[in-house]
This record gives C-alpha cells, structure tokens and sequence, in this order.
C-alpha cells in the first residue's frame, strides 16, 4: 500500500471512504528563484539551412530554486540563438520575471500544479517555462531520493544512442566530419542541407554512397525548403535510405511534400504543444517527431508528449534545443525513460561549445579505439554514465568547483542576474 513522505498511509486499500489515515506530508515552498545568463563560445561556427544561418555563441539561462527546506533545484533553457525558433535568450529571463510572483509558495514537486500556475499567469511562451519546470523535477528527484528518469516512468533497459549534428559544408568535408564522428563510435549522424536544389542533391547522393558501414543518415533542412525545392530533392534521392527531417517551414507546407513524396518525414521545429501533436498524427503528416523539452515547456509536458507518440507508433529525438550538460542530461532522463523501440537518437550540444560548466551529468563514454570489438553499436550514455552518479535529480550545483556540494567550473554562473523572493541568507543550502 502507498505510504506518503511523512509514512502515512494513503489510498484506497480497506478505508473505501477515503478517509486520510495519517498525517498528511508538509508542503515544500519556493521561497527564491534566481536567474543566471551565460554566453557558451561555440568550438567552431556552426551553419544551418544551407549557410543562411550562422552560430558563433549561444546564450544559456539558468534557474535556480530554492526551497523553504533547503533543498535548490537547477533548470536550463537555451534556445539556438535567435532566429532558429520562434524564442530568444532574453525572452526567457524577462519570462520569468513575469511568472516569479505566481511562483513564489508554490510546491515545486506538484509539477503539474505549476504548469497550471505558470500557463495561466503567462499564456504560450512554453520556452520560458522549461528551466523552472526542469528545476522542480530536479528538486522532485532530490527529495525522493530517485533518478528523474524513474519518476519519468522507469529506467528502460538498453542505452541511449547518441547522434552527430552535421552542420553544412560541401559535401567533401561534411563527409570528414561523419568519419570523424563514426571514429568515435557514432552510428546515427543529422546532415545540415538546404541551400538549393542541385547542391543538395548533390550533397545527399555523395554522402549516401559514402556512409561509413552499419550509419543510419539523417537529412535534416531545418525548414529551409520551400515545398517545389523539397519534393524535387526527394524525388531525386528516392533511392535513399534516410530520414528526410522537418522540409518545410510550416505545417501545411511540410503536408504538402508529405502527400508528395515516400521517403520517411520527422517532424521537429513545428511541433511545440500537445494540439500540433495530435494534428500531425490525425493527418498522417509524420513518422516521428524531435522532442525538445525546452521548446515544448519542460519535461512534465515533453513527457505527455511522449506518451502519446508511443500510443500513435511514433519515433522519437528526444534532445534538447542547445545548451550544457545540465540540458542534455535532463533530456536524457527523458530518453532513458523511454522504450527503445520508439528511441531514434539523442544529440548533446555540449560536445559543441567551447567550455562546459557542468562537471558530471550525461556524457559519452570514454572514446574507444576504432578497431576496438564493442559489444552493442553507436556511441551511447546513460543517465550518470560519467564518473559521478546522477541519482535524486541531477544536480547540486550551487558553487564553484572548490565547494564539495558544487558541480559548475569557475567558469559557469556564479551571481545571478535577477533574483526574486526571499534574500539568499534566509534560505539554508542544500
């Protein structure tokens, strides 16, 4: 029989009156949220839809919440800069500022209770909310004691497969970069294209006929495509095994193609609320979709979102929009937590910037050598993977490294831009 935090016993099981027996558990408070900002340098600039889009940085958000006991939960938020995604990175900061006093009592583990508190005191926005959402399933993990991927659902057995990002090039060097890649034991690699027809033909015949063996290829636009440009190149590359992701900029155009061609069609930038969902599915639009918990709200939506894929028979990227490891890790959890059938891959971002703050959370294992026998294929992680594990949420970062309860280089967020609530002193540390 379930017994709450406190021991009381609650259900049903011999009291059908539904008389409570016991003390009920005592309400945790958000009591502080603090804001921190953080420019992440990017390894080397990264090009989307066929060059016309150029990243050198990434500006990260952070979130902070702080508890009436003690207890601190951590959330990130990063959109690809700003003209990806209907979002920017001041949009979020400025987002919270607007949801804090709403925010303030709320009990952080009722995660459904304040995306119900956070949609009505700021309607739309989803990517504002996904660092407070992700920070209270931190905080959810902390006082039970579990990893988030259990509360997610459970632990599934099996991996989770880690896929390239290939950003445009010509095809010569995009080629080296996926060699590059599957000498690290990478099996599943997304190729950038979208700049015209007859280059990206040419791009995806000479990368088809070059895959190094046992890849799986991606051919992901990024929306560049209008519907003539996408049901050319498709037609032309019938022969193709791959994924052809996200052709269009909207949804109708991306139906259109779908109706037009045969090739497989993920769906990603489109799909941000649980209505675009059930849209797709009920037009048969895709075979999948690319779940980012940043751009859907956080985890406690992306998890809906989920399931439901799961019941229509629908693959997954479960990723998350750019970011650390604190991103990636918690949109790992949400991987881990998934059936492997409907797992397609999961991209880390912060194998791209030039200084991760984060110690610990989700990475690659150690790189083997590429004549090394492995004993499953792809590049994989778990949850807690590295050398510290990720066990009652994912994080304690609330210092610099010389603190033993801090997990952020020197180099991360240390002063917040904006705090709200009660002053740091009245609040004890986790």
């Amino acid at each position: 029989m379930p017994r709450s935090l406190d021991g009381g016993i609650y259900g049903f099981g011999d009291n059908w009156s539904g008389r409570r027996l016991g003390n009920p558990p005592t309400p945790m408070k958000i009591i502080r949220i603090s804001v921190f900002g953080l420019l992440l340098p990017l390894q080397r600039p990264y090009e989307l839809q066929g060059g016309r889009l150029r990243f050198e940085e990434l500006d990260s958000s952070f979130v902070r919440l702080d508890t009436d006991e003690g207890v601190s939960g951590w959330g990130e938020a990063c959109p690809w800069g700003s003209t990806y995604l209907p979002a920017f990175p001041r949009g979020i900061r400025a987002g919270i500022e607007e949801l804090a006093p709403a925010l303030l009592g709320q009990d952080p583990r009722r995660t459904d209770v304040v995306n119900t508190v956070m949609d009505t005191a700021l309607p739309g926005h989803p990517y504002v909310k996904s660092a407070i959402d992700i920070a209270c399933w931190d905080i959810m993990g902390k006082t039970t004691g579990l990893p988030v991927c259990d509360l997610l659902g459970g632990r599934r057995p099996g991996d989770v497969t880690i896929q390239s990002s290939i950003p445009s090039d010509t095809p010569p060097e995009m080629l080296r970069t996926i060699e590059r890649y599957h000498a690290k034991g990478y099996t599943i690699h997304s190729a950038k294209v979208g700049s015209d027809v007859g280059a990206d033909i040419e791009r995806i015949e000479y990368l088809a006929d070059r895959m190094p063996g046992g890849s799986s290829l991606t051919i992901d636009a990024n929306r560049a495509w209008i519907p003539d440009h996408a049901i050319r190149v498709m037609r032309a590359t019938e022969a193709v095994d791959a994924y052809f992701e996200q052709p269009c900029e909207t949804y109708e155009k991306c139906l259109q193609v779908r109706r037009s061609t045969r090739q497989p069609i993920p769906l990603d930038e489109i799909i941000h609320t649980y209505g675009d969902l059930v849209r797709a599915h009920h037009d048969q639009a895709c075979d999948g979709i690319g779940l980012k918990p940043n751009r859907v709200g956080g985890l406690t939506k992306a998890r809906r979102m989920r399931d439901s894929c799961v019941q229509m028979g629908l693959r997954l990227n479960i990723e998350d929009t750019g970011g650390t490891a604190l991103a990636d890790t918690a949109a790992v959890h949400l991987a881990q937590s998934t059936s492997a059938r409907y797992r397609h891959g999961t991209w880390f971002c912060h194998e791209m910037i030039a200084v991760d703050p984060i110690i610990g959370g989700a990475r690659k294992p150690r790189r083997c050598h590429p004549r090394a026998r492995r004993s499953r294929s792809g590049r994989r992680t778990r949850p807690g993977s590295s050398r510290r594990p990720v066990a009652g949420g994912w994080s304690r970062m609330t210092g610099r490294r010389t603190d033993p309860s801090g997990r952020f280089h020197d180099a991360g967020p240390n002063v917040p831009e904006a705090t709200f609530g009660c002053p740091p002193t009245t609040a004890r540390r986790s």
